[in-house]
């Protein structure tokens, strides 16, 4: 059980307090409520070049990471589609700092030429490596337009194309910023050897002042129901062959995300998971094979992706996928593998408990999806899931018509 208290300011900053007194460390998390998919289709990229330029300085601060250094703390950040999230750990009686290198930068980040041109090169740079030039970097360039037709999960984090980036303006830039980066939108948690009443008094005396800005209010495409087969094949200069499927699952909330999780890790957790014992170890298919979920805010992806042997067609990598995926829409899961599964989810669950950092990012996401209360309850929706549950899920889940298929080929 993760004991907290949650208040939210006048300006309209949510913050919640975790009280750990194991740890002289004390995390520091703001989370925002802005990702690649609240970005306009003609400016991708935006979010996450954002989470570049909150590092180059501030009205007061010239320099973010030099004082955190100095305080004997570290800092980092994300982007995904749906959030962008800045945390700090540092000593927790240095905790005021944090306070006030994040305050500066919420209230007025320095927009400077020097700065964006900076970013923005690293931004570039970072999409060539990453995406262009590495061997599968440009998955998920095909994977998500592929899967997605209509909301803005269609392109990744990083954005549809560089060019959408060389051409930012200074005055987009400061538009996004103004448009998201208001106290009201963001989710402050402090964890670690800390009081409420202490927090509070920092909350107040760094983000209080901070002026309300208009509210941004998000009305995103509602992607339609996929009713046939998609299929993409391409070439590229990487070592072997890649095989990819993408399903449409629910939303993070909803209960079928559990479900949907769960077959994922009866697929592809552990050494004894069917895809490595049946199809990489056994038949000796693939060399890696995984099953993953995306966690998505709006209704996401379920992937299958795998690196096939030598001398194995993607068509028959594909039957035999498809095969393990009907047993499931056919078979009931026997007890025992289910038990191991729960209990394999609830060691993880345990372990991710035992740190600041994870505590303080988990209470920020859970707050941002409806109520931080929820972190205590998720091991329920878990534990709770019954064979002839996974099988109706299987059989919604893993229709073909629901699935969008990458062959991702090796120039001979």
């Amino acid at each position: 059980m993760i004991n907290f208290e949650k208040f939210t300011l006048e300006n309209g900053l949510k913050v919640i307090v975790h009280e750990d007194n194991t740890t002289p460390i004390v995390a520091f998390n703001i989370l925002y409520d802005v990702g690649a998919r609240d970005e306009d289709e003609d400016r991708t990229g935006f979010a996450h070049l954002f989470e570049h330029l909150m590092f180059g300085g501030s009205a007061n601060i010239p320099n973010f990471d030099s004082p955190l250094q100095h305080a004997g703390g570290s800092s980092n950040a994300y982007t995904s589609n749906d959030v962008t999230n800045y945390y700090d750990t540092l000593p927790v009686q240095n905790l005021e700092t944090a306070f006030w290198l994040e305050s500066d930068r919420l209230n007025k980040l320095a927009f400077t030429d020097k700065s964006l041109e900076v970013q923005r090169s690293v931004v570039i740079e970072e999409f060539k490596q990453n995406y262009l030039n590495q061997p599968y970097g440009d998955v998920w360039l095909l994977l998500r337009p592929l899967a997605y037709q209509k909301h803005p999960y269609k392109w990744a984090t990083i954005g549809k194309e560089i060019k959408h980036i060389e051409d930012a303006t200074m005055e987009d830039v400061k538009s996004f910023f103004y448009k998201h980066y208001t106290p009201q939108n963001g989710i402050l948690c402090v964890a670690g050897n800390v009081t409420v009443a202490e927090v509070k008094e920092l909350s107040k005396k760094w983000f209080g002042p901070i002026e309300v800005r208009d509210q941004y209010v998000r009305n995103l495409p509602v992607e339609p129901e996929q009713n046939e087969l998609r299929k993409l094949e391409v070439e590229r200069d990487v070592p072997g062959d890649a095989l990819y499927l993408a399903f449409h699952m629910s939303r993070r909330m909803d209960k079928r995300f559990y479900l949907a999780d769960m077959l994922s890790d009866v697929l592809s957790r552990g050494k004894s998971s069917r895809f490595t014992k049946r199809l990489v170890l056994e038949k000796q298919l693939f060399t890696e094979l995984d099953a993953f979920v995306m966690g998505s805010s709006d209704p996401g992806l379920f992937v299958v992706s795998g690196k096939t042997r030598e001398g194995v067609s993607l068509d028959e990598a594909y039957a035999e996928v498809r095969l393990e995926l009907e047993t499931l829409q056919k078979e009931l899961v026997v007890e025992y593998e289910l038990q191991k599964i729960k209990n394999k989810i609830e060691s993880t669950n345990i372990f991710e408990e035992m740190n600041a950092l994870n505590k303080a990012m988990n209470l920020c996401s859970f707050e941002l999806l409806g109520n931080a209360e929820m972190i205590n309850h998720q091991m329920d929706n878990y534990i709770n899931i019954t064979p002839e549950e996974l099988k109706e899920e299987a059989i919604l889940l893993f229709k073909e018509e629901n699935c969008s298929v990458l062959f991702y080929k090796a120039k001979k």
